[in-house]
């Protein structure tokens, strides 16, 4: 196989004992450091032997060593490759130093930590890992998902899929999103109810354009994801905030603002809140759906995490449940997978899809073909369900490792409910710092904000972090708020 570029390898300044283990740790140094990219072809053992002036054989065995710890992979005939999901450990042999960089006054130098650290300084943690909770792409079934996207650039190409097509997705996709929605959310319709979109935020925004300002306000929560909001505003809405509580958006305060303003739609996310991670009851969906159907306003329904849930079965999504004629259901695909893949669905009436579909013509004309072929496929195949399940347990288990960890951290002086999904935890520090505290928190990189309460809570996300990374960000946040 052709390499575009022979990696380069220096062990002058390497730490370890031995010669086998300096180059151990400089491998896995320039893996931390993103020098070598998961993926990238690593220098056959006769070349870098030749390079270093070492023997071949303590080269083999160095690569046999990496390939036993999971940072490199070989392949027969191919050659040794740096792997896509690396290992949690760092060094050789106990050589786990610190290596200083005087230009940096003694602070560790990037790409010198363990994996634990991802090759960053506690600060870089903080800004990197203090999400509002994301899911960790870490997890990404790569090999399935490689051979996906093979199978579908084939498909693409001959099958003519690469020209022009529907604004509103493949039929391929479309029908796998179908029956995915009929088997797991208990929601029977029609492709031509189905529009695949860029994400749930584009959905939110199509949503909001294919409404008419003229017919009222939006209605959000009054604790609301802020680009859903600005989407509404946007494109010409005005936004009213509705309280919220511990059971979801209120009902009640709801009705209040229908006899003050008239209504176009109601933006919630019923599943996990965002950003307070509570669910909404069932009693308050049946209302909701009631008022809906009474006043002839549309209910927007981001259900943006609804495969992540570890205590039992989720509640129904809304337009799941009798009377939901009037939701529009958007889900994300992005969050099961990667927000970079930027796939994610609209569930409606089929003039409403149509209306949106208009829209899409005129800013992106259409998705992206290869990627939806190639989502289909995993779908259909089961490697999506199959990645769902083995991503829950790890997220079930990184929401409980973040509890445990802030509690002791923090003891009583903070309190969070631990939530029944999701990849974030809602925590109220407000007896440690007041709302002064709100911009800097921000600065460090915390999702930081006054609650319904008035206090000061943090949108802890643990989705994207390791146990060890976990770890490090409440250190972090501690060293903000203590």
């Amino acid at each position: 196989m052709l390499r575009p570029w022979n990696a380069q390898l220096w062990l002058e300044h390497t730490p370890g004992r031995s010669l086998h283990a300096r180059l151990v740790n400089q491998i896995v140094r320039d893996i931390q450091a993103g020098r070598l990219l998961p993926g990238s072809s690593m220098p056959g053992s006769r070349a870098l032997a030749s390079q270093l002036g070492v023997n071949r054989k303590t080269v083999q065995l160095v690569y046999e060593e990496l390939e036993a710890q999971g940072w490199l992979y070989s392949q027969p005939r191919r050659g040794t490759f740096v792997a896509a999901v690396l290992p949690e450990h760092g060094l050789s042999e106990q050589d786990q130093v610190l290596v200083l960089d005087n230009s940096r006054k003694g602070r560790p130098a990037r790409g010198l930590a363990t994996r634990a650290s991802h090759g960053v300084q506690h600060t870089e943690v903080v800004h990197r890992y203090a999400n509002d909770g994301t899911p960790d792409v870490r997890l990404l079934p790569f090999e399935p998902l490689s051979r996906a996207y093979r199978r579908a650039l084939l498909r693409a190409i001959r099958q003519d899929y690469l020209d022009y097509g529907d604004p509103r997705g493949t039929p391929e996709l479309r029908q796998a999103i179908l029956g995915m929605l009929a088997m797991d959310r208990f929601m029977p319709v029609v492709p031509e109810e189905i529009c695949v979109v860029r994400g749930s935020q584009m959905g939110i925004f199509l949503s909001a354009r294919a409404l008419d300002p003229a017919k009222g306000v939006i209605v959000v929560e009054a604790l609301c994801y802020p680009p859903a909001r600005a989407a509404f505003a946007s494109t010409g809405f005005e936004v009213v905030a509705c309280p919220i509580d511990e059971h979801g958006l209120d009902t009640t305060a709801l009705e209040r603002l229908l006899s003050r303003y008239p209504v176009a739609a109601v933006f919630t996310t019923p599943h996990h809140q965002y950003p307070t991670t509570v669910t909404l009851s069932m009693e308050r969906r049946l209302a909701l759906l009631q008022l809906s159907r009474q006043h002839r306003f549309a209910v927007i329904e981001d259900d943006y995490d609804h495969e992540f849930h570890y205590e039992s079965r989720p509640i129904p999504p809304l337009a799941s449940l009798p009377g939901s004629e009037n939701v529009i259901h958007i889900g994300s695909l992005s969050k099961v997978f990667a927000p970079g893949l930027r796939l994610g669905y609209l569930v409606a009436d089929s003039a409403f899809v149509d209306r949106v579909a208009e829209e899409i013509l005129l800013v992106d004309r259409q998705g992206n073909a290869v990627t939806e072929l190639a989502l289909a496929d995993l779908m259909e195949g089961g490697e999506v369900r199959k990645h769902i399940r083995k991503a829950r347990r790890q997220y079930r288990q990184r929401r409980d490792c973040a509890a445990e960890g802030l509690t002791r951290q923090f003891g009583g002086q903070i309190a969070f409910a631990l939530p029944a999904g999701g990849m974030a935890l809602w925590v109220n520090v407000g007896s440690l710092v007041t709302s002064t505290a709100i911009p800097r928190l921000q600065a460090a990189g915390f999702h930081a904000a006054a609650g319904a309460d008035g206090m000061v809570h943090i949108r802890f996300g643990f989705g994207a972090l390791s146990e060890a990374e976990i770890s490090q960000a409440i250190a972090a946040l501690a060293r903000e708020i203590t």
